[in-house]
């Protein structure tokens, strides 16, 4: 099971809820949450790059007595730069110019692609065991996230009490009040690119319309400006998505797309 974050802040946690949250503080991504030895803990920051696009600007992992600290093309193990492939009691760091993936024995992979997107793949033995952005893994959409005994909370809520209290951080957190717009009017492209011929084995393996939702909020949110990141962040976490799932998407991008 994954759960991933990508392109214009969306979120999608182990349960399959999709949701975005817009939040530039550090938050707990996704940590072991059983009272006593955490085993693991991933916590992300997120500030907007200079276009204005939203980007991962580090990922602190922490397994075990080990911390990682990751930007892009750097890798810090326990406060010291490390050249990859690395290799240390039970976790493997690999990285190329496009990903920095890392395998922990403990039943864990991270995938990041140094920008926006980020994917950890987790053992079922951590079932119920998690929190943070990615939710409590318990196999059951909404509950507990979203809606926890009696109370009921919109995503930005939701992400807010994610946040990892720092003393010195100075960052708002999103208005909870602030509605997404609905974006239908981007409804037909995104739905074109997404079931284009090269998706084809994709369609049966992943819930599509969630899909099409992020496509739409983000065009909606690039006001017609046709970078890349509007247009290619939803259809690659798509494509990663298809091929987790076992599916074989074929090549969408082309010299002029992506």
């Amino acid at each position: 099971y994954v759960c991933s974050t990508w392109g214009n802040n969306h979120f999608k946690t182990f349960d399959g809820d999709v949701y975005q949250f817009p939040g530039v503080c550090e938050y707990n991504f996704v940590s072991d949450c059983r009272e006593a030895y955490k085993e693991f803990s991933v916590h992300i920051q997120r500030a907007l790059n200079s276009n204005g696009h939203p980007e991962i600007q580090y990922i602190l992992l922490v397994i075990k007595d080990m911390a990682i600290y990751l930007k892009s093309n750097l890798v810090v193990v326990d406060g010291q730069i490390v050249k990859t492939p690395y290799y240390s009691s039970g976790v493997l760091i690999e990285s190329n110019e496009i990903y920095t993936k890392i395998y922990a024995k403990l039943g864990m992979v991270l995938m990041w692609n140094q920008q926006d997107a980020l994917m950890v793949e987790l053992d079922n033995k951590f079932n119920n065991y998690t929190c943070g952005l990615c939710g409590d893994y318990n196999g059951i959409q909404i509950y507990n996230e979203f809606i926890n005994e009696d109370a009921s909370y919109n995503s930005i809520t939701y992400g807010n009490m994610q946040k990892i209290s720092k003393p010195t951080a100075k960052c708002e957190d999103p208005d909870e009040t602030q509605a997404l717009p609905s974006c239908n009017e981007h409804r037909d492209e995104c739905q074109r690119l997404l079931t284009s011929s090269a998706f084809a084995d994709c369609r049966l393996r992943l819930n599509l319309e969630m899909y099409i939702q992020a496509c739409m909020q983000d065009k909606c949110a690039c006001n017609g400006t046709d970078d890349s990141f509007c247009l290619c962040s939803t259809i690659s976490e798509y494509s990663r998505q298809c091929s987790h799932a076992g599916g074989r998407p074929g090549e969408w991008r082309s010299q002029d797309f992506c």
